[in-house]
């Protein structure tokens, strides 16, 4: 397996001026600077190198809905929110910018625009991850004749070289959650933006790439910096081949979208990030040039934040959504269940010029928002009541949920199942409401375990948790008890911040390798599998299961 690289340690310090060395001046303390844009909220913290929170500062981000379906973010105000809380961090840390030693980010996934990036021109707003605009293209395509004969072709080409691309093949089809089919969406429907395409005035920007470029542009009039994605953003689009560790030219061929409109993909270890633009933030930072240490993906930088290195190492987020990572190593592990194989991360190596690391992921979109619209209905008054609220009941009183708004993924894979309660009675209590609600997306998260020892043929022993909903202790002692495996939460729930630290403070020379993170590491809960709450709890998933028939196909 290939493990993030080591290097030689640098002296930690302060960023480049003209009386320091290129990136530190010796002997002052390091302070990183870490940016983490979610779908509800924008975070940035400075830590120093012993990983201590020096400052911090959070803003919502404004999702816009203008018509059903369509998950909106406008770029600029995003960007002024991403000034915001990185000047307010900092001076929350009671720091100066030349303090700063270097800037990580970490996004979410699958969330694009498309501009001309020398005019700031765009043709639309960021379309996020939760987008469903594609959702009718996404039926017609899963259930046209093309791609029939494209899965039963790459089986055949599988079971004549046994390679497993080909039977990852076999079983691919679009999802909304992937940029392929909003981005064909956008290219059939947007006149400006076809008229752009045709001009060659376009491009395509994930969240990163975009992030990195305003970054490295500022309010400068020069914008022909280098166009690039890190691969843990770029691996889940569904326009990449974890496989190849390129832009897929067969999915380009199929739907007609040109990969040169695409950002060139680059590896987590890379070392042409740049430097933040003296203009980007503010006059404060005019004679300052900060090194941009590392770019990841969300659920990547919770890899990393839950140190999660090793094969067969797991890690479950649960946040808006629910996200099962397994890494497998240096093979990408092709997946029939509907999770799929996407790069962990990677830093090319002299002698092995792949130097990737995977995992296989499954997801469960609606986890946050199930409790977030349970909470719109009164159930609770707030999240952190749910744990009591649940315990006061023995059981859910033969109560099921089925939490499937967006409807379900792996290895269910009905898109078209309803959300809803089932079994309620006179006697039903809001408690055992509240009950089936957590138990229900517990359910889910056991279905992805289960599928994912099945993809690998590996038997897990312990889970990693992070994100709000595992701060909920009766959620992560029926984790365990269900799974019947350890399950250990973290003193610090900020994953993906850490994660986001840990790689750029390796990039920057700040620590040698992940033997130097272990000590960062707090463990504050290990939840322990009850083997005499088994059997009950068993049942009570079996007949949750059956009721999946209930609300398939509703849509």
């Amino acid at each position: 397996m290939s493990a993030p690289p080591k290097v030689a340690v640098k002296p930690a310090g302060v960023a480049k001026d003209s009386q320091c060395a290129e990136d530190s001046c010796p002997g002052s303390p390091a302070f990183i600077l870490a940016l983490d844009v979610g779908t509800t909220c924008v975070r940035s913290f400075v830590l120093d190198e012993q990983c201590e929170v020096r400052g911090s500062a959070v803003d919502a981000v404004e999702l816009l809905n203008p018509q059903p379906g369509h998950f909106e973010i406008e770029p600029e105000s995003l960007w002024r929110k991403i000034v915001g809380v990185i000047t307010q961090a900092v001076k929350n840390a009671k720091l100066t910018p030349p303090d700063i030693t270097c800037l990580t980010i970490c996004t979410q996934r699958c969330t694009f625009l498309t501009w001309d990036h020398r005019s700031g021109e765009y043709y639309h707003n960021f379309i996020t991850w939760k987008d469903l605009r594609a959702d009718e293209l996404v039926d017609q395509w899963n259930a046209s004749w093309t791609k029939s004969s494209m899965n039963w072709f790459s089986y055949a080409l599988f079971l004549l070289t046994c390679q497993s691309r080909f039977l990852a093949g076999s079983v691919l089809k679009l999802m909304n959650g992937q940029v392929t089919p909003r981005l064909l969406f956008e290219i059939m429907n947007n006149k400006t933006l076809k008229q752009a395409l045709m001009q060659k005035k376009a491009r395509v920007e994930l969240l990163d790439s975009w992030i990195l470029h305003k970054l490295r542009t500022g309010s400068s009039s020069d914008k022909d910096v280098e166009h690039i994605t890190d691969v843990t953003s770029s691996t889940a689009t569904g326009l990449y081949d974890p496989f190849t560790l390129s832009w897929s030219p067969l999915i380009s061929w199929l739907f007609g979208i040109n990969s040169k409109i695409l950002p060139r993909v680059v590896d987590n270890g890379y070392k042409g990030f740049g430097h933040v633009h003296p203009t980007a933030f503010g006059s404060d930072w005019a004679n300052t040039e900060i090194p941009i240490a590392a770019s990841l993906s969300d659920q990547t930088a919770a890899i990393w934040g839950s140190q999660c290195f090793q094969r067969n190492d797991v890690k479950v987020t649960m946040g808006t959504g629910a996200f099962l990572n397994l890494v497998t190593g240096d093979r990408c592990q092709a997946a029939i269940s509907g999770m799929y194989p996407l790069v962990a991360w990677q830093f090319k190596k002299p002698t092995r010029q792949q130097g990737a690391v995977y995992c296989i992921e499954g997801a469960s979109h609606d986890f946050g928002t199930v409790v977030t619209w349970a909470q719109s209905c009164e159930l609770f008054d707030s999240p952190a009541n749910t744990s009591d609220i649940a315990q006061s009941v023995p059981d859910t009183n033969d109560v099921f949920f089925m939490p499937a708004f967006s409807g379900l993924g792996p290895p269910v894979n009905d898109y078209r199942s309803a959300s809803g309660f089932i079994g309620l009675t006179p006697s039903t209590t809001k408690a055992h409401m509240v009950r089936a609600l957590l138990e229900s997306i517990v359910f889910r998260l056991v279905q992805l375990i289960e599928a994912a020892e099945k993809e690998t043929s590996q038997k897990l022993h312990m889970i990693r948790v992070d994100g709000g909903v595992s701060r909920n202790d009766f959620v992560c002692q029926f984790l365990a008890d269900l799974s019947r495996l350890r399950v250990e939460r973290a003193e610090n729930a900020e994953s993906s911040i850490m994660g986001a630290t840990f790689m750029a403070g390796i990039n920057h020379g700040i620590w040698r390798d992940v033997e130097d993170l272990k000590r960062f590491r707090q463990v504050e809960r290990v939840f322990e599998p009850r083997a005499k709450e088994y059997e009950t709890i068993a049942n009570r998933m079996d007949k949750w299961s059956r009721t999946i028939a209930r609300f398939s196909d509703w849509y």
